[in-house]
């Protein structure tokens, strides 16, 4: 009897991009604006030392939250029109934007992971925030949120394609096709996208999980390297088939 083995699909070539392009993707920044911008300005050094290119930024979402400037950060990409930036959804900002429609679960979750500190930066009262009262913190959360910065962050994209590369915030299901993903893996899984060896259809450049180093694998490349958590904010470049990072830190040891 003969065995049928099913066909899979296998890369031939080292992941690229289209000749003339040139991408940085920024992982999790958690309301450093600090090390946001020392890496924006690595970044732009970077670029202006290797040939001209049609360059992007992609942030790969958690922008928000636990850092002293999520509000300042969440403000000013709001009222960012650069084309040249993707800004993806994150589960901080999904969260922010479930707690504000009244998803009491969420709103709990979202509190207790960070999100006091983006609502302290927008208005809220040290002393609003101790309510035990889910009605009370969330007439809190709607005074300090107008409706049109939920519209946004609700609008943001929970990915985005490029030649070989498809960026995400938290990682894909493995064996579900690309254009299949589900916003909830997207954004919250880690196993079994973390241990899967599968080769994906492209290669996943993601962040959401911190690491102690950038991952740089044959089928994802992990992009948290705890901001907030560690002082330690990268971005990984990638141009034709290259592919390298940038990293700034504020001097803590990453322990």
């Amino acid at each position: 009897m003969s065995i049928q083995w099913p066909i899979i699909a296998r890369r031939t070539r080292p992941a690229s991009l289209a000749p003339g392009r040139r991408v940085y993707a920024i992982g999790d920044i958690h309301g450093e604006a600090g090390l946001f911008k020392q890496l924006l300005d690595r970044i732009e050094a970077d670029s202006a030392a290797r040939d001209e290119a049609d360059v992007g930024i992609v942030l790969l979402g958690d922008f928000i939250d636990r850092g002293p400037a999520s509000a300042g950060l969440l403000l000013a990409l709001a009222g960012c029109a650069d084309s040249r930036l993707v800004i993806l959804k994150g589960n901080h900002e999904a969260s922010m934007v479930a707690a504000w429609h009244g998803d009491t679960a969420a709103l709990a979750l979202w509190l207790r992971f960070g999100g006091e500190a983006t609502l302290l930066g927008l208005g809220a009262d040290p002393a609003e925030l101790e309510s035990d009262d889910p009605a009370r913190l969330l007439a809190t959360v709607r005074r300090c949120v107008a409706p049109e910065m939920i519209d946004w962050l609700d609008a943001l994209p929970t990915s985005y394609e490029l030649d070989d590369y498809f960026f995400t915030h938290a990682g894909i299901r493995p064996g579900v096709a690309l254009d299949e993903q589900v916003e909830e893996d997207l954004l919250w899984i880690r196993r079994p996208f973390l241990g899967s060896r599968r080769r994906h259809a492209k290669i996943i450049v993601h962040g959401h999980t911190i690491d102690q180093a950038v991952r740089l694998g044959s089928n994802r490349i992990g992009l948290d390297t705890g901001a907030h958590r560690y002082g330690r904010l990268t971005a990984l470049g990638l141009e034709d088939d290259r592919q390298w990072t940038l990293e700034a830190t504020d001097g803590r040891d990453f322990v």
